[in-house]
């Protein structure tokens, strides 16, 4: 008595119709895609994050006086 028998998966299939209904069970196929959708996007997001991570080490960063400049003309006009 294994479940290899045709009768045993049309006897399932029926007592899962009853208890789920056929309602439900339409909208299972669409939601199991949607998770699976999420997660696939999900994954790439975190490699996606590890890309921009490893792009920002390589960018050089700005001149140490470069920010002071700005600030030091503004005060410069503002005092004439």
């Amino acid at each position: 008595m294994g479940l290899d028998s045709i009768w045993h998966w049309a006897i399932l299939l029926v007592i899962i119709l009853v208890v789920f209904g056929t309602g439900k069970l339409t909208k299972i196929g669409p939601d199991l895609g949607n998770a699976v959708r999420g997660f696939k996007k999900a994954m790439q997001g975190d490699e996606d994050e590890e890309k921009r991570k490893a792009q920002e080490k390589l960018q050089a960063d700005p001149a140490p006086g470069a920010g002071s400049t700005a600030s030091q003309q503004r005060d410069s006009s503002e005092s004439k």
